[in-house]
């Protein structure tokens, strides 16, 4: 077809040239300038195959020149499987793999998307943004969602290797979250929202996650914490959570020695408090759990003080007191199980660990 077009072209071209060539060749010599004729005549041979070829391009259609430019665009499908065929050929093609799992995660199938990630972090092992992506599409994959296992680890080692990516931070903190971990949920979080645009709807949601984390660690259940954002009768609650998550916290992992396990109680209390290193024996921040939580992590806040003026934010340092009760009340008795740590700064950024280590 192309070289018909070509040839039609031409001998039209030709003929038009001749209809204007040769009258314009003819009035030169009746004129007595046959040289100016035959120069503009050269220049119309010229300029106008030229000029029609230009308008050509530009308001025609070249490609459809091409046969197989009039053949029908391949389907999402075949572009694919094409792919793959490509990468089966060539299967060290870290783009190749990493655009199948894009493809492949846009159209809603994770686990052969997880799998060409899987083959893309085969290539490129250290690269952060490949784990994060691996670990979305497994928790897509997994019917409960969840980020555990190798998901977890991965994560954890690609937010070490990236500490700044936000989606790696976002996914920790879900984890965290998931595992019950809620003041490690918190601390995450916050890394994540001081990366963050002041205000914005992304800002406003990983508070809302923090808020809901702080009220998980103080004891709530998650109805209790959903309903603190979004009741309207807990607006003032929450917005005095949100005030109090802004002040002085300290984040406690609290675990018992496992030589004290035999100790431990079905229906004992677990206490952890905050304490001035020097001043009031009255606590300064507690939360009380079941034992059976343990081992935990808890975070201590502002907003847990006994009274508005003995807050955590009230001392520069406290010691941090894990407490086993078998009567249930704060008070230590003989038997109960303890242990401690400190002095800690009350805006101390790690979390502290306590071990509950003796008996009383």
């Amino acid at each position: 077809m192309k070289t018909e077009f070509i040839l039609v072209a031409t001998l039209m071209v030709l003929l038009a040239l001749a209809l204007v060539v040769v009258p314009m060749l003819r009035r030169g010599r009746r004129s007595g300038q046959p040289r100016h004729a035959l120069v503009l005549s050269l220049l119309v041979l010229f300029a106008l195959p030229l000029a029609a070829l230009g308008l050509y391009l530009h308001v025609g259609t070249p490609a459809a020149l091409n046969k197989s430019a009039l053949q029908p665009q391949m389907t999402l499908d075949q572009a694919v499987a094409k792919l793959r065929a490509e990468l089966k050929q060539h299967p060290d093609n870290l783009q190749g793999w990493l655009m199948l799992g894009r493809t492949y995660a846009g159209t809603e199938r994770p686990a052969l998307a997880r799998d060409a990630y899987g083959k893309a972090l085969k290539l490129a092992p250290d690269n952060a943004d490949i784990m994060i992506a691996w670990v979305e599409v497994d928790a897509m994959a997994r019917a409960d969602h969840r980020i555990e296992g190798q998901a977890r680890s991965l994560l954890q080692r690609a937010v070490k290797a990236d500490p700044r990516n936000q989606r790696g931070l976002w996914l920790l903190g879900i984890s965290d979250y998931q595992h019950g971990h809620f003041a490690d949920a918190v601390l995450t979080w916050r890394r994540l929202q001081a990366l963050l645009q002041p205000g914005s709807k992304v800002a406003q949601a990983v508070k809302e996650q923090i808020a809901m984390a702080n009220a998980r660690a103080a004891g709530k259940t998650q109805k209790q914490a959903m309903a603190l954002l979004s009741s309207p009768a807990s607006s003032t609650s929450a917005a005095a959570a949100a005030k109090a998550d802004e002040g002085a916290h300290i984040a406690v992992r609290v675990r018992l020695d496992p030589k004290l396990r035999d100790h431990v109680k079905p229906g004992d209390t677990l206490y952890v408090f905050a304490k001035a290193q020097r001043g009031p024996p009255m606590p300064l921040a507690v939360i009380r759990l079941k034992a059976s939580a343990l081992p935990t992590t808890v975070m201590l806040t502002d907003g847990m003080g006994m009274t508005p003026a003995m807050r955590l934010s009230s001392v520069p340092e406290v010691m941090v007191t894990a407490r086993i009760s078998h009567s249930g009340q704060p008070t230590a008795a003989a038997g109960d199980l303890e242990g401690s740590a400190g002095p800690i700064s009350t805006h101390a950024a790690a979390p502290v660990d306590v071990t509950i280590d003796h008996v009383h």
